[in-house]
């Protein structure tokens, strides 16, 4: 049923550009609120065997950086909804590479131009998990949403960072996230 994996091989790349989407999760150091935040949008990479990247885009909140800038702590997990049953999870140590970041200039032309990124996420990833899946549900893709890019198109760059700063330059329990 389950197995670890000590590096992403070919076949589980593969699979993995094959998933529509994936779960982030974090947690601060010390109390706080655990968080989980579902991605899509084509926005994941394997970078090396024990490295990935995403790109973090806008959102109502910057749980995931301010988790990731105190403690390093993230788990990423796939599930299979179509296909073969399939779940896996990736152990790490996030960074966070925000524009103008020499990192962030490396990993950005790895996925397609779009505005309103507030960073890259990487992982070193030191544990790989998979486990069979056998109870999520199949469910077939019929395609991404696009009002997350209508409503970065529909702004100017000044907005989008004045909703940054607003919104997210701290974590729900006021760890810091973005740098404004």
């Amino acid at each position: 049923m389950g197995r670890v994996l000590d590096h992403i091989d070919d076949a589980t790349a593969s699979w993995i550009e094959t998933q529509h989407m994936f779960f982030v999760g974090t947690a601060p150091g010390e109390g706080g609120r655990v968080n989980l935040s579902p991605k899509g949008l084509d926005s994941f990479r394997v970078v090396g065997p024990t490295e990935i990247a995403y790109l973090d885009l806008t959102g109502s909140g910057a749980e995931t950086i301010a988790h990731i800038r105190d403690n390093g702590r993230i788990t990423i997990m796939f599930c299979a909804f179509e296909g073969p049953p399939r779940i896996l999870r990736l152990y790490g140590t996030g960074s966070v590479h925000q524009p103008g970041d020499q990192r962030f200039g490396e990993l950005s032309p790895l996925f397609p131009e779009r505005r309103g990124v507030r960073s890259v996420i990487t992982a070193s990833v030191e544990r790989m998990q998979d486990s069979c899946g056998y109870s999520v549900p199949m469910m077939e893709f019929t395609g991404d949403r696009t009002r997350l890019d209508a409503w970065v198109e529909s702004r100017s760059d000044e907005e989008i960072a004045a909703y940054w700063a607003a919104r997210n330059a701290t974590s729900i329990d006021g760890l810091p996230a973005l740098d404004m």
